[in-house]
């Protein structure tokens, strides 16, 4: 079995230990060389390129993705020429694109913010008069890590791109959402084989620090129940509405009036999914690479009663992260280092630690102080 990722990033690097398990050969087409998943990676090309992606699907059983940025047109011509393309086009364009993903959660009929399409200012402006003086803007195609995101009381703080939606041939549009009054972000994860088989991990509470996730705790303290029950059952809703293969993140809102709203999905292994690596009977990776091939999906359940990821953001000023092994591991010998081979940056994601126990409190002191002797 050959699957071939498309992405060289930390995501594609973390389903290597996976693969060499389940004795699955994995190679990886980089966009550079020296990126995060160089170790599996057989060839360096553009994936907006469609001989370059053909070429490339020749070597692999299956092809799978690192991210969701290849072009529709090259994953229409992979299928064109028979590459089993899991997840598919027709469900990436949904992570693709928030209105196309707002338009079609909308009618599958699932909980989701007000929004609404907006190509002029005028729009935005009596979008946000309707919802009481403050809305979420949001550029449909090309953001991540709160990027492409904008809290705005007026459409001139987003003149500009309104402007370059402009540029689009004139059919360019924002997508403009209420600005929803949230207690806690969630995350839940499923995955999904063609054959329909889903399974779910447990429910995870997400912080957020500048837009990027910083901590992930597994499960969401205080979510048994209703709450977990409402929330995996909208995350089957939509793997299966629209037809994923592969691992789905649903990231939701949990607001001050009880609702589950969906905020933003990922048809991929997913930063709030790293505890499971070490948390859970299946990690994603292992999970991921099972639903591409078709083969029967792994438990979720949980090693121990909490787990806890921390992200390490940036990195140490000078060297790098082995630098600070020894002192990370003699202080902290039950947390579990994650490095992503990347270079320190400022704001980065260069590395996780995860950390399980009984007592949650224990568990978060455990991951944040481990993690923290990797910053400066």
């Amino acid at each position: 079995m050959r699957v071939g990722v498309i992405g060289g990033g930390q995501l594609a690097r973390m389903m290597v230990p996976a693969a060499i398990e389940l004795g699955v050969e994995l190679r990886v087409l980089a966009e550079a060389d020296g990126m995060s998943a160089a170790i599996a990676a057989d060839r360096v090309g553009d994936y907006t390129d469609t001989a370059t992606v053909l070429d490339f699907a020749k070597t692999v059983d299956v092809v799978t993705f690192d991210h969701e940025h290849v072009p529709q047109d090259v994953l229409r011509a992979l299928v064109d020429a028979g590459v089993a393309v899991r997840p598919g086009p027709d469900a990436l364009r949904y992570a693709q694109d928030k209105l196309l993903m707002r338009e079609r959660l909308s009618e599958l009929g699932l909980p989701v913010p007000d929004w609404a399409r907006v190509v002029a200012p005028a729009e935005l402006d009596a979008f946000i008069a309707e919802h009481g003086g403050a809305a979420v803007v949001k550029t449909p195609r090309g953001g991540y890590d709160g990027k492409g995101v904008r809290v705005v009381r007026s459409a001139a703080e987003v003149s500009e791109w309104f402007t370059a939606a402009a540029e689009d041939g004139g059919q360019g549009a924002l997508l403009v959402e209420e600005l929803v009054d949230f207690r806690r972000e969630l995350a839940q994860l499923v995955a999904r084989r063609p054959s329909g088989e889903v399974a779910a991990w447990p429910l995870v509470e997400t912080v957020q620090v500048g837009g990027v996730c910083s901590e992930v705790i597994a499960p969401a303290p205080k979510s048994a129940g209703r709450l977990a029950d409402v929330a995996a059952d909208v995350a089957v809703a939509i793997a299966d509405g629209l037809g994923v293969t592969g691992v789905l993140a649903v990231e939701l809102f949990e607001t001050v009036d009880d609702r589950v709203l969906v905020n933003e999905l990922a048809l991929r292994p997913h930063n709030s999914g790293h505890w499971s690596m070490d948390g859970a009977t299946t990690g994603q990776f292992e999970q991921h690479l099972r639903a591409v091939l078709d083969l029967p999906l792994g438990g979720t359940g949980t090693h121990r009663p909490w787990s806890v990821m921390v992200n390490i953001l940036g990195g140490p000023e000078e060297g790098q992260l082995v630098d600070r092994y020894a002192e990370a591991m003699a202080n902290h010998p039950t947390a579990k280092v994650h490095n992503y081979g990347k270079q320190p940056r400022p704001g980065r994601k260069v590395g996780h630690v995860t950390a399980v126990g009984d007592d949650l409190d224990d568990v978060v002191y455990e991951a944040r102080s481990a993690a923290a002797v990797f910053q400066d």
